[in-house]
């Protein structure tokens, strides 16, 4: 099969995906593809997308502006004709929290955190995403604990890592997080290794850590 023919059908596994809600895939098009970039998972989701979004996103993805580019230029590529297909682009990585309900757990990164919901599925819900900026995070209802709570709060065995920028920021959230009553497992700390971050517990015993830059660089 040629290469071509790999990234053929690429881009229809992403319209499929598209078709079939499926929420991943909404990060991989909002980071690919321009005109969709200030949109949320859902409004992309709800968007009208066609196979020539799709091919043009595998496009992007490889380097090349269009489709049309693609096909022009991919036979004169040294050494790439035969391969390009063979490396997976990883668009996002999101952390899964289980949780033992799925109300209480997004009212907690809404009222607390300062997150919002990106969507719930199920009825009633079993599984929802949260996000708040750049950062997504999906919750998993499960009936009894999967994680061994004394090792976990002994050797801070950590659910997610979320990180700002600047030095400021790390300090403006962590005040916002404190006015806002959120439990802490740790205040905020310098740390030898050039950062300064907290960890925060929520409501089903997931350690969450922020962290940022001890120091702005200039």
């Amino acid at each position: 099969m040629s290469s071509l023919e790999n990234l053929r059908k690429q881009a229809k596994l992403i319209l499929r995906w598209h078709r079939d809600r499926y929420y991943p895939v909404a990060a991989q098009i909002r980071s690919g593809l321009p005109r969709f970039s200030q949109m949320t998972d859902p409004e992309i989701l709800a968007q009208s997308f066609r196979l020539g979004d799709a091919q043009e996103l595998v496009a992007r993805l490889h380097g090349f502006e269009s489709w049309q580019a693609l096909k022009t230029g991919l036979p004169t590529m040294s050494g790439h004709a035969e391969t390009v297909s063979a490396k997976a682009v990883i668009s996002a990585a999101v952390p899964q929290l289980f949780v033992a309900n799925i109300g209480a757990a997004t009212d907690f990164f809404v009222s607390r955190l300062g997150f919002v919901i990106a969507f719930t599925y199920g009825e009633p819900p079993f599984y929802a995403q949260v996000r708040r900026d750049g950062a997504r995070i999906n919750l998993r209802c499960v009936d009894r604990p999967v994680i061994d709570a004394d090792l976990r709060d002994r050797d801070e065995l950590l659910a997610a890592s979320l990180t700002v920028a600047t030095a400021g920021e790390i300090k403006t959230l962590f005040l916002e997080f404190q006015a806002a009553g959120v439990p802490f497992v740790r205040t905020l700390k310098r740390q030898p290794w050039g950062a300064r971050d907290f960890i925060v517990r929520d409501p089903d015993g997931n350690l969450l850590l922020f962290a940022g830059p001890a120091e702005n660089i200039e």
